[in-house]
């Protein structure tokens, strides 16, 4: 009886047991979890408060790597140099591109975009821009990725799947309907003003134009600071966005320069709904709700 019962919650535990997989970055996990539920477990490479451009897995992750099924890339930069090296050190766990099939745009040129309408010429450090999450229309490709690997890798729950996907892409749509909604009362080609040029993808979405603080990466020079803001103030922008992973140093004196607001927002947040209706609002806020926080 006792062996009959083992056996029992062995076959249960078997059949319950989560699909170990890998995400790269925070928002990934979220879109795995909304379709994957609790059939999945995801572990995820860059950590709160880490940079997906220079980050490097610790020893206690590679573990992660080694008793996955799957790994959900997004085509950071990090995964240049790791993803080699992670199938190496597990060539049985399969990598899906979520990328695959998005139309990648180039990074912003620091303040070209300022001078003309071509805010897409050129390029930071010549690179594509990877940050493809930030907008509803490209997290739909992605979730029926993760959709279709999931039910593929796991048939027996593909059923669970679908349903968990379907009930996700009414949140994408949902999240799209609302940005759009904050959005309607903005002429075509608003400006609002990042320091680090994360936000393409999204202000490509809905018609505006982000102005980038950054300069290949590095801070503004005086000169150029006095630009910014004169530009800034020419475009009635009504904030500036920064990220926790970088300093905001410039961002604070530009905003007290112009009397407008610092919004403190990642595009790495699991968040990724709230995140972007967030930064709807503060660009579609009225002048009079902007100024010190």
């Amino acid at each position: 009886m006792k062996k009959i019962l083992f056996i029992t919650l062995l076959l249960n535990t078997l059949i319950f047991a989560n699909m170990n997989v890998v995400a790269s970055i925070l928002p990934e996990e979220a879109f795995i979890k909304a379709i994957g539920g609790e059939k999945v477990h995801v572990s995820v490479m860059v950590l709160p408060g880490n940079s997906p451009h220079t980050y490097e897995p610790k020893p206690s992750q590679m573990k992660s790597i080694a008793s996955s099924t799957l790994y959900f890339s997004v085509d950071v930069e990090f995964e240049k140099v790791w993803l080699p090296k992670f199938r190496e050190f597990n060539p049985k766990m399969k990598v899906v591109d979520l990328s695959k099939g998005i139309v990648k745009r180039m990074m912003a040129e620091p303040h070209a975009s300022m001078h003309n309408d071509t805010h897409e010429a050129g390029g930071h450090h010549g690179g594509k821009d990877p940050h493809i999450w930030t907008t509803p229309a490209n997290v739909k490709v992605m979730a029926e990725h993760i959709y279709r690997v999931l039910s593929s890798e796991d048939p027996s729950n593909a059923p669970y799947y679908k349903q968990n996907y379907q009930k996700f892409l009414k949140k994408i749509e949902e999240t799209d309907a609302g940005i759009r909604k904050r959005l309607s009362t903005l002429p075509k080609g608003t400006r609002f003003m990042v320091f680090h040029p994360s936000w393409g993808y999204f202000a490509d979405a809905y018609g505006l134009v982000q102005l980038p603080v950054e300069v290949a990466g590095k801070e503004p020079k005086p000169k150029e600071l006095v630009s910014l803001i004169k530009e800034a103030r020419k475009e009635h922008v009504k904030a500036i966005f920064t990220q926790p992973e970088f300093s905001d140093t410039i961002a604070q004196v530009m905003a007290k320069e112009l009397h407008i607001k610092v919004v403190k927002v990642t595009p790495l947040s699991p968040d990724w709904s709230e995140t972007l209706l967030k930064i709807a609002d503060a660009i579609a806020a009225p002048e009079s709700q902007n100024g010190k926080d």
